[in-house]
């Protein structure tokens, strides 16, 4: 039997830190309160198609747990679907903050 590894070794660890991590940006996002309205637009953009494909996703596990046992569908709610639905929960902050600051930029605008 292995030993497990260390968790800066471990991928799945770090991935479920980022995932749940609202404040955390993804690689090369702009501070929205620096934002200009060309860049929140862009960063707007990423997060509906990452949202769009969380909510895929989340209702797809739960097309495939219909057909599980009860014992199987009782692990997945128990692992997999909160990693999905704190996952989705940051996107859906992040594109908070992006909406946010359009309409600041929106009002501040001539």
């Amino acid at each position: 039997m292995s030993k497990p590894k260390p968790e800066k070794e471990r991928p799945d660890i770090e991935a479920a830190i980022r995932g749940g991590d609202w404040n955390l940006r993804m690689d090369g996002e702009e501070i929205p309160a620096a934002a200009s309205l060309k860049q929140a637009l862009y960063w707007r953009q990423i997060y509906t198609e990452i949202l769009a494909m969380e909510t895929k996703v989340l209702n797809r596990i739960h097309q495939l747990m219909a057909k599980q046992s009860e014992e199987a569908r009782r692990e997945v709610e128990l692992t997999n679907v909160p990693v999905v639905v704190a996952q989705a929960e940051k996107f859906r902050q992040r594109l908070g903050y992006w909406e946010a600051r359009i309409q600041q930029l929106n009002a501040s605008s001539p």
